[in-house]
């Protein structure tokens, strides 16, 4: 039973139609997969699309969330923000993160702001992290850099932190949301969400960052 069980979670989290006879297949423990000195996941050749990899980080994080629902169960919101991310809209499936971003939408940019009257950058993703994902940060973009564990663009997931120099050193800040795309509270726009593939933004970009269990235990 366990076993069935593991093999319909990887099913639904790579979600291959082709796949839907390899319900037998048995898999008994993580050693089932190949895993390289690169980090690398590849699945058995049972599971996978031809070519198929994806970092540890990304694979643990698929396994713990669902990737996808059905269509006619989603929300006028989930539609708005699919468009908004350019993605099929049964993957927006973080409906606390967009109900958050919703809520706060066009909020002006305030320098020292922390309310709707207007914010700052690392006023919002203090906000955002602490209501959706439950993490205490540091007041300034520069101090939120320092507690975390630095990611390359790559390796970002949603949640991480983004972080830029527009007017020297650690600047402004942001919060990932997957496909390129992360949300701040913008000087010329307010909160709103763009891409870091956008010309100012690919420019000006740091690295991203990551909140590990250590430094928020500090932080409490």
């Amino acid at each position: 039973m366990k076993n069935l069980l593991f093999v319909s979670v990887a099913l639904s989290v790579f979600t291959v139609t082709s796949l839907q006879t390899s319900a037998q297949i048995k898999i008994n423990s993580i050693n089932d997969f190949n895993l390289t000195g690169e980090g690398i996941v590849y699945l058995p050749s049972e599971l996978k699309p031809s070519g198929f990899k994806a970092t540890l980080a990304t694979f643990a994080k698929k396994m713990m969330k669902p990737v996808g629902m059905a269509t006619e169960f989603c929300s006028s919101l989930q539609f708005k923000y699919a468009q908004l991310l350019n993605r099929n809209v049964e993957l927006v499936t973080n409906t606390s993160l967009i109900g958050f971003i919703d809520e706060w939408w066009g909020t002006k940019y305030r320098y020292g702001g922390t309310t709707k009257k207007g914010i700052d950058c690392s006023s919002f993703t203090g906000l955002l992290m602490g209501s959706v994902f439950g993490f205490t940060l540091p007041r300034t973009a520069r101090q939120q850099y320092e507690i975390c564990s630095k990611l390359k663009k790559d390796d970002m997931l949603e949640g991480d932190l983004v972080f830029f120099n527009t007017r020297g050193g650690v600047s402004h800040v942001g919060i990932y949301l997957g496909d390129g795309y992360f949300v701040h509270s913008s000087s010329s726009a307010g909160v709103t969400i763009n891409s870091l593939n956008e010309n100012y933004y690919s420019r000006k970009f740091i690295g991203g960052g990551r909140i590990e269990n250590e430094h928020y235990a500090g932080l409490n």
